[in-house]
């Protein structure tokens, strides 16, 4: 029953709440911002308080996505339905998260029947801003405080309040002034 419920919940979001416009739409923004939320809240593992799912953000069935309070999902971000995000982060849109990658170890197979490696859990800590069109590979740890500049694909862990950016991301300096 309770399955069937989060079925008909999904579907709803994925084809109603997911075209309504974004919540920045003047004087009604905010009562589709509070439907997608309210959505959600079943679709999730755990959903905090003022959390902000844009429009088109897609998330698969969501079964095992935390989010923290009043973080938010940008609008058209792609995420995996096993991601940990903490609270007050910040995604704009068309972000990119992926948990998992081909397999290619081998060379006597083609790659597109060697399947996948093991899906891994990203994780992104507490006060973090995701610049628009970000790329973030499978089980990357994103710290607190951290600065993630648009455009920039991320492939290895971020460091606590580091500001990243580029193709690959690398450390351009600390929140705090200090260089690397």
């Amino acid at each position: 029953m309770i399955r069937s419920i989060k079925i008909f919940i999904f579907l709803f979001y994925r084809f109603i709440a997911y075209y309504l416009p974004k919540s920045s739409t003047p004087f009604i923004g905010f009562i589709f911002k509070y439907f997608r939320y309210f959505l959600c809240r079943f679709l999730f593992a755990q959903c905090g308080f003022n959390v902000n799912v844009e429009r088109g953000a897609y998330f698969g069935m969501g079964g095992k996505i935390i989010v923290g309070n009043n973080s938010g999902l940008g609008a058209n971000c792609l995420v995996p339905s096993d991601l940990i995000m903490g609270d007050n982060v910040m995604m704009g849109p068309d972000c990119i998260i992926y948990s998992a990658n081909h397999n290619f170890t081998s060379c006597e197979i083609p790659m597109n029947r060697q399947g996948h490696y093991p899906r891994e859990i990203t994780k992104i800590g507490n006060d973090v801003w995701i610049g628009s069109r970000v790329i973030i590979l499978p089980g990357k740890k994103i710290g607190n405080g951290v600065i993630i500049g648009a455009g920039s694909v991320i492939t290895k862990d971020c460091d606590d309040f580091g500001i990243y950016g580029g193709n690959p991301a690398r450390l351009i300096k600390f929140r705090n002034g200090k260089n690397k």
